[in-house]
């Protein structure tokens, strides 16, 4: 049984180097090298209440309290059963 190595051709489609979105890629790719960040999703917005629960919880947990997750004991609804009379 021999082996055979095949020779094929560049699969996909072909990279324009100097398209917006190659010139663009090649930009991130150096701010990546510099160190920089790559600046993906929504920025946060540092006053807002979200950023600041966040950063308590952080606190909290950096300070060593057990944080609980999932909803709190008690606080769901109870249902009542009606009695049709």
């Amino acid at each position: 049984m021999s082996t055979e190595t095949k020779t094929t051709a560049q699969r996909g489609r072909p990279v324009v180097n100097n398209s917006a979105r190659q010139v663009k890629l090649a930009a991130r790719a150096a701010r990546v090298a510099a160190g920089g960040s790559v600046g993906r999703g929504r920025p946060a917005v540092a006053g807002s209440a979200r950023q600041a629960r966040l950063a308590a919880q952080a606190a909290r947990a950096a300070a060593g309290v057990v944080i609980k997750v999932g909803r709190p004991k008690g606080t769901k609804k109870e249902a009542v059963a009606e009695v049709a009379a």
